[in-house]
């Protein structure tokens, strides 16, 4: 019996060796290493890997701690005794630790380097060799390109530098949206990045807001910080209250609409709107006044008509007029919506924004995100643009009228605006920086310093 346990430990070991070495030989490849070979070779193997993932210490550790293990097997077969076999047994612990942890190093540059969410490294630890398998071999799975990996794995860690510094607002005003992010930070596979750096302004009530940038500017993470959900250093007023100290009594006073509907199709509209008011509205409010509330958001949206039919059988501008209906029965003072538009063709999208509008025009804020914002942009009384500095961190570029967006940055459309502040490996022009330092050295300047 104990020369068949011997026989498949051996068997185990060195198929789960052939499929580490075939999974890495593949990953070497995708990541165009010239020595892919080395994979069959121990201790060499992950020298190339971390050469490959542009991280070649933390590879050579766990090239040596592979050599140190077999040096370790040997040793415990040559040497007896007791005490020998204790030394050998607590120094192989270490070493098989030490490789753990710089293993989990190289398995994390390379979730990475694919662009894979961060719970892939859940699979790496349960099922290594198999993840590595399916890495190599799948289609489906390509490494990143664009840029270098180390500017890749940089990314947001350091913003650049600024000769100008944003004006920031002396006093959080008592009407309208005061907005201070110093900054957003979070931890990446261990590193500290930047998300976002440097945004300040006062959007003053009944704006209606286009929220502009390019794709990872922060849009998202700069309207999470705003509403609250994400906190950032930052200080941020809606109405003379701060957001973050008295998160849970303002809550009830900002809308979010996120781009995906979430309904149930198996309700009526009058009732899909009706419990989002009794969830979301103060338990002080009594029936006959919700009930006001709701059938005043229902004439509002145009959704009287029908509102007893089923949430399953609407259009899909329908469906987006009832999700803003979930949000507005609360009668926020700033109102948020990522993508509004989404999927609808341009007469819909147009009788969104100009309910939006409407909105706006009551007194309320009214921000949205869009990537289609020219077909309505006569609509919007505000511009903000967010651009990735060149150290990838998302900054301020501009706030103001569209008007005025249009004058800074020399561009008829907002499309262009967007594109002159993308990087050229986006297909833009590259001048992020640029506008970043100048709409910071506009604020400074602008009445003796004061924010825009």
């Amino acid at each position: 019996m104990d020369d068949v346990m011997v026989v498949f430990q051996l068997c185990q070991g060195l198929l789960n060796w052939l499929l580490f070495t075939i999974g890495l030989m593949g990953i070497l490849r995708k990541l165009k290493y010239k020595r892919p070979w080395y994979s069959w070779f121990t201790g060499l193997r992950y020298y190339a890997f971390g050469s490959a993932l542009e991280m070649p210490v933390a590879g050579m550790v766990c090239g040596a701690m592979e050599f140190g293990i077999l040096l370790i097997y040997i040793l415990q077969v040559i040497l007896t005794g007791e005490r020998a076999d204790l030394f050998l047994t607590l120094l192989l612990t270490v070493v098989q630790l030490t490789l753990f942890v710089y293993e989990i190093r190289l398995e994390l540059r390379l979730i990475s380097v694919f662009g894979l969410k961060k719970r892939w490294i859940v699979l790496f630890l349960l099922f290594q060799r198999i993840t590595m398998v399916v890495l190599a071999f799948s289609k489906r799975y390509q490494p990143l390109h664009g840029m270098s990996l180390t500017e890749e794995w940089e990314a947001g860690t350091a913003p650049t530098a600024m000769d100008a510094a944003i004006s920031r607002p002396k006093e959080a005003t008592t009407s309208g949206l005061s907005i201070d992010v110093r900054e957003r930070t979070a931890k990446d596979f261990g590193k500290k990045k930047y998300l976002l750096k440097d945004i300040a302004m006062d959007i003053p009530n009944g704006s209606f807001v286009l929220l502009l940038g390019g794709s990872g500017a922060g849009k998202t993470t700069f309207v999470n910080a705003v509403i609250g959900y994400e906190k950032a250093d930052a200080t941020i007023s809606l109405n003379g209250c701060d957001v973050y100290k008295h998160y849970d009594q303002i809550k009830y006073r900002i809308g979010f609409v996120p781009q995906q509907n979430l309904i149930r199709g198996s309700d009526t509209v009058m009732r899909t709107v009706g419990d989002a008011a009794l969830m979301r509205l103060p338990k002080d409010v009594k029936r006959p006044q919700r009930n006001e509330k709701i059938q005043e958001v229902l004439d509002l949206l145009g959704l009287t008509a029908g509102s007893d039919g089923l949430v399953s059988k609407k259009s899909g501008g329908q469906l987006r007029r009832i999700s803003i209906a979930m949000e507005l029965v609360t009668d926020p003072e700033l109102f948020v919506l990522d993508e509004p538009d989404s999927g609808l063709d341009g007469v819909i999208a147009r009788e969104i924004f100009t309910k939006l509008k409407a909105i706006a025009d009551t007194g309320k804020i009214v921000m949205v995100i869009t990537h289609t914002p020219d077909r309505v942009i006569e609509l919007f009384d505000k511009v903000i643009v967010l651009a990735k500095d060149s150290g990838r961190v998302g900054r301020l570029a501009f706030y103001g009228s569209p008007d005025e967006a249009r004058a800074f940055f020399g561009r008829d459309t907002m499309e262009q605006i967007v594109m002159s502040v993308n990087r050229k490996e986006e297909g833009g022009d590259g001048r992020a920086d640029e506008f970043i330092e100048k709409y910071a050295e506009l604020t400074n300047t602008r009445e003796g310093g004061a924010a825009a």
